[in-house]
């Protein structure tokens, strides 16, 4: 609602729309048909989807396809989120665009690892704590979530008649400062993402979700302001995607930082976290 509400009002519930239009029957009726069109379409859409991500439900086999598509779904909801907030001078963005990502970690999760940021990818990658993610997958995940990242860009533009925002410093803020706050909260994101769902000691099967959304509540309120608040080189590339010309530049600075702070929260996890090792080696002697 927040995203979208400066555009449709945020319907979604074609209930809500007949009900609405109905309400007000003496300012004209009508739009609701049209309404209820276009969620039909999105439902649609939405079975089409699941249906790709977890073909293993419907007698195939999921394999790397559905893992990419998942990693392009989830990204591409997130970065239109933060298009559709900013472009709509949304009163909470930073609490829709969590929720965006909690939402669809939740809802693909179980598919891909619900990673929809290259830097989640590269803390997880570097941690070494996912077997089966190694330099060839960790590269394709990327690339699935540059390319979401991509179209969502392309598509927030289009809704708003071509209008985007740049991506750099806030007002009186510099590069320095940028640097800094990127790097630091995309650390806190990636270490929470590694404790709550990659460490075998910490990890919060239930609330998992909830606590990396957290943290993009936590950044974009504490550094909306200085940097945008991006913490994901995905969203930083969607929004320069946006621009004409894409200003790949600045992107690429956001997530050098990005990409620094990825790293050191890998470093971090595996002091804090080497009790995850040491657990690993008791009941490795303890099946032998």
């Amino acid at each position: 609602a927040y995203g979208a509400g400066a555009v449709s009002g945020g319907c979604f519930n074609p209930a809500v729309a007949i009900g609405i239009d109905m309400a007000s029957v003496t300012q004209g009726f009508g739009w609701c048909l049209f309404y209820v069109i276009c969620e039909a379409v999105g439902a649609a859409a939405a079975a089409v989807l699941f249906k790709l991500v977890r073909p293993d439900e419907f007698g195939g086999e999921r394999g790397e396809a559905a893992f990419l598509a998942s990693e392009f779904l989830g990204t591409f909801m997130l970065v239109l989120t933060v298009g559709l907030n900013v472009l709509g001078k949304s009163p909470a963005g930073a609490y829709s665009i969590a929720a965006s990502l909690m939402c669809m970690i939740y809802a693909l999760g179980d598919v891909s690892g619900a990673h929809f940021n290259p830097a989640v990818t590269l803390a997880i990658f570097l941690s070494g704590r996912c077997a089966d993610l190694d330099v060839a997958k960790a590269v394709k995940y990327m690339i699935a979530q540059l390319l979401g990242a991509t179209a969502a860009g392309q598509l927030y533009s289009a809704i708003h008649k071509g209008d985007s925002f740049p991506l750099g410093p806030g007002a009186k803020f510099g590069w320095t400062e940028v640097s800094i706050a990127e790097t630091v909260f995309t650390f806190v994101l990636c270490f929470v993402v590694l404790s709550v769902a990659v460490s075998g000691s910490t990890k919060a099967p239930t609330m998992f979700g909830l606590a990396i959304g957290a943290c993009v509540t936590v950044g974009g309120n504490a550094i909306g302001a200085i940097s945008g608040g991006s913490l994901n080189p995905a969203v930083s590339w969607g929004i320069a995607a946006s621009r004409c010309p894409p200003a790949a530049h600045t992107a690429s600075a956001y997530a050098l930082f990005e990409f620094i702070g990825a790293a050191a929260a890998a470093g971090i996890f595996t002091v804090t976290h080497a009790v995850d090792h040491a657990a690993g080696s008791r009941e490795a002697k303890a099946e032998a």
